[in-house]
C-alpha cells in the first residue's frame, strides 16, 4: 500500500542512526491499533492510534523516545546530573527524572508556573508527585520566562559548584533528541506496510516540536510523503511552523545527504489552543470522554487531548476526507489527568 509513498533509501535510517550514541528506555515497537468504536461513532472509518503512551518508562510517553539519544549524550559527556525544565505538569520532566533514576544520574528540574488559575493540588499531584517520587530538586520559576535560558544559567552555576550538569532542553526538544522521532518514522511506516494501512495523514498534538521535527525529517529521509498534521497546544500557527520547520532542518541535516527545503511539509492548525497552553476547551475533555467510552483509551488534557479534539474537529469539517487510513499518535500523559479531576464534570 505505501509503494508510491516509501521509497526505501540505499542508507536506511536505522543503519544512519547507529553513528549515535544511544541508551535503551523505551519499550518499542508501540502498538499501532485500530479504533472500530471511535471509528464508528465519528462516521469515519479506519482510525488508528499509535501508541507512545506504552513507551514504558514511567507510565511512558513520546519523551522517552527522545531520551535514548538525550541521555545516551549525557553520558558520552561525563554528566552526574541532568539539568532540565517545564511546565508544571510537564511529562518530559517525569520521564526525564526517571531516566535520571535508571541511569544513576541525579535530575534537577525547573518548572514554570504556565497554567493560571489552578489551585494548589496542581503543584503536587499528577506528574509533579512522580517527579518528587524519583527524588528530583525542583525550582519554580513565573510564567513568561525564557525557561531554557534560566535552566542553562542553573546549569551553569552547578558547573562552577562543581558538579558535571548536562542540560536538555523542554521537551527534550534539539536535533538530538528529535533523533527518536525519525526512529519512530521508520517503525511506523513499517507498521503501516505491514498491517496493509492506506494512509492519508498523521495527525497528533505539536508543542515544544521536537515529536513533528523528527517525524517529519525521518519522512523526508525515507521518501514517504503522508502528510503529518500538528494539532498545536500552545503557539500560534505560524510561529509553530517556523520552529518545527528549523527543527525538522537541523535533524534532516544529521541523517541523510538531502536538504529539507520544503517547508510546505509543516502542516499545523491552532484552532484547538483555546485560552492558552494547559488550559483545556470543551472540546479537549469532550475527546478525552468519547476515546475513554469508545476505546478505553486515557488522554492527557494537555497535549493528546488537544490532539484527538483537533483530529475530531477535522474530520467533521471534511478536511481529512473519507477514505483510507488517519494514523492519531498517543504521545502519552495521562498521569497528568490527575491535576484536571475538576474539569470532568458530567463524572
Amino acid at each position: 500500500m505505501l509503494a508510491s509513498l516509501f521509497i526505501r533509501k540505499e542508507r536506511n535510517i536505522l543503519g544512519v542512526l547507529e553513528k549515535f550514541s544511544r541508551v535503551a528506555l523505551c519499550h518499542q515497537p508501540t502498538p499501532l491499533e485500530r479504533m472500530p468504536r471511535l471509528s464508528k461513532s465519528l462516521n469515519r472509518p479506519n482510525l488508528w492510534i499509535k501508541r507512545d503512551d506504552c513507551t514504558g518508562l514511567a507510565t511512558g510517553g513520546n519523551k522517552t523516545r527522545k531520551l535514548e539519544f538525550l541521555m545516551a549524550a549525557a553520558l558520552d559527556a561525563g554528566a552526574d546530573m541532568i539539568v532540565t525544565q517545564g511546565a508544571i505538569q510537564s511529562n518530559h520532566v517525569r520521564q526525564t527524572a526517571a531516566a535520571s533514576c535508571k541511569l544513576g544520574l541525579e535530575c534537577h528540574a525547573l518548572l514554570e508556573r504556565r497554567v493560571p488559575d489552578r489551585d494548589e493540588n496542581y503543584e503536587t499531584t499528577g506528574n509533579v508527585f512522580l517527579d518528587n517520587l524519583f527524588g528530583t530538586s525542583i525550582e519554580y520559576r513565573p510564567a513568561g520566562l525564557d525557561m531554557n535560558e534560566e535552566a542553562i544559567k542553573v546549569a551553569e552555576k552547578f558547573k562552577q559548584a562543581g558538579r558535571k550538569p548536562y542540560f536538555i532542553p523542554g521537551g527534550g526538544s534539539n536535533e538530538i533528541g528529535a533523533l527518536g522521532y525519525v526512529a519512530c518514522a521508520e517503525e511506523l511506516i513499517q507498521q503501516m506496510d505491514e498491517q496493509g494501512l492506506n494512509p492519508k495523514w498523521i495527525v497528533f498534538g505539536t508543542g515544544s516540536t521536537g515529536t513533528q521535527a523528527g517525524l517529519v525529517a525521518g519522512f523526508h529521509a525515507l521518501g514517504c510523503n503522508v502528510p503529518i498534521m500538528g494539532i498545536s497546544v500552545r503557539k500560534p500557527q505560524q510561529v509553530q511552523i517556523d520552529n518545527v520547520f528549523a527543527l525538522a532542518q537541523k535533524t534532516a541535516a544529521l541523517i541523510c545527504d538531502k536538504p529539507l527545503t520544503d517547508k510546505g511539509k509543516i502542516l499545523v492548525d491552532d484552532n484547538y489552543v483555546g485560552p492558552g497552553y494547559g488550559i483545556p476547551t470543551n472540546a479537549t475533555i469532550e475527546a478525552c470522554e468519547l476515546i475513554a467510552r469508545q476505546e478505553g483509551i486515557l488522554l492527557d488534557l494537555v497535549y493528546a487531548g488537544k490532539g484527538l479534539a483537533g483530529l475530531i474537529g477535522l474530520i467533521k469539517q471534511g478536511k481529512l476526507g473519507d477514505d483510507g487510513d488517519v494514523v492519531f499518535i498517543h504521545t502519552g500523559g495521562s498521569v497528568s489527568l490527575f491535576a484536571y479531576e475538576d474539569q470532568f464534570k458530567s463524572i
